[in-house]
């Protein structure tokens, strides 16, 4: 960069120096004064030595200043540069707590900056997801291993026989285990690849009906009734299937924790305008939301419980829940599709014995890459 400056700087004063000259002859003899004069010949060398001098100056004031802003600019660029390669090694080395600070030297710098602490909080959001996936997985695994394990051994030292209860204990855990493979691997996709969701429009009161019509048969078997109330007819644009699922798990959910004799009721309801919004180019535009709620009369669930319900592998009663069937995955995927469409998903409950209500509040057109 110097020598580009030095050499524009040693250009321009080469032009003026040449040509300013005979410029100034010319306009000496279209006043009248002759060339070959005393007084042309002594003009002209004044006019020529103050040229030379006022340009090299003036050069040479440049050059010196564009070097030292060009050094100033290097050294910050630089220090930014070697800030920002330092970050990323310690990235690359596994601190994803790491972040850079904006180096001030104009939007794309800024924007370097902003994609490298994003890439950092990214990966430390997987790195802790992988981390949390296997201590859960661990966890999980480690009672239907252990119940396997201890029966094979009983059987090989002949303290059990290998007889019907003995097949159906194991066959028990080994289905658990096929069923927490199954839900480890159905987790992943949802909250790794959501870019795969298809929305296309239709009604939250055909969702709900679909839903409903689904689960109408086991509600039957347990001797549950369900109900749908305040159906309203909101058009939305929704991946239907996983929209589908989403009320699929709910309604599991709240059947698994419901006895017999109890209901389960599906509401839905329009939120107003100011309860989100969507920028649009320049301007802000009212985003209407549609509300679902399912509400149980069952076992309800303890304050301290409800900040938990949407964590992998969470369940209120352990021991009910691994006899229960339920892995404590459903809830969690729930929460991962409803974001995925722009929504909130909350739990609430009076208490124990007091039922539960599950809700979740979508866009009625969500905000769509």
């Amino acid at each position: 960069m110097a020598g580009v400056v030095v050499g524009c700087a040693g250009s321009a004063w080469l032009v003026a120096s040449v040509l300013a000259p005979e410029i100034f002859h010319d306009h000496l003899g279209q006043a009248g004064i002759e060339h070959d004069s005393a007084e042309a010949a002594h003009v002209e060398e004044a006019f020529t030595d103050s040229i030379v001098l006022a340009w090299g100056l003036a050069v040479g004031v440049a050059v010196l200043l564009a070097l030292l802003a060009s050094w100033y600019l290097t050294r910050r660029v630089q220090r930014s540069v070697a800030v920002v390669t330092a970050s990323t090694a310690e990235i690359a080395g596994g601190r994803y707590d790491t972040r850079v600070a904006s180096p001030e030297l104009g939007r794309e710098f800024d924007d370097l900056a902003t994609s490298v602490n994003e890439l950092a909080r990214r990966l430390d959001a997987t790195d802790t997801t992988r981390r949390r996936m296997l201590a859960d997985l661990g966890h999980e695994m480690r009672t239907p291993l252990a119940t396997i394990d201890s029966y094979l051994e009983a059987v090989d030292d002949g303290v059990r026989d290998y007889d019907d209860d003995t097949r159906e204990v194991l066959w028990t855990a080994t289905r658990r285990l096929e069923r927490l493979a199954s839900d480890i691997v159905a987790v992943s996709a949802v909250e790794e690849h959501l870019t795969r969701l298809h929305p296309v429009p239709t009604t939250i009161a055909g969702l709900v009906g679909s839903a409903l019509d689904a689960a109408r048969e086991r509600f039957a078997d347990k001797g549950v009734e369900l109900t749908a109330r305040d159906l309203v007819d909101a058009e939305v644009t929704v991946d239907v299937d996983r929209m589908g699922q989403v009320l699929g798990n709910l309604l599991d959910n709240a059947l698994r924790h419901t006895p017999a004799g109890g209901s389960v009721t599906v509401s839905t309801s329009l939120l107003p305008a100011d309860t989100g919004t969507r920028t649009s180019g320049t301007d802000t535009v009212a985003l209407r939301r549609v509300s679902v709620t399912v509400t149980d009369t069952g076992e309800g669930v303890a304050a301290h419980h409800l900040d938990h319900l949407f964590d992998r592998f969470y369940r209120v009663d352990t021991a009910r829940g691994r006899h229960g069937g339920g892995s404590g995955i459903g809830l969690a995927i729930t929460r991962a599709l409803v974001e995925a469409h722009g929504g909130r998903v909350s739990a609430a409950s009076d208490g124990p014995g007091y039922g539960a209500r599950f809700s979740f509040t979508i866009p009625r057109t969500a905000r769509w890459p």
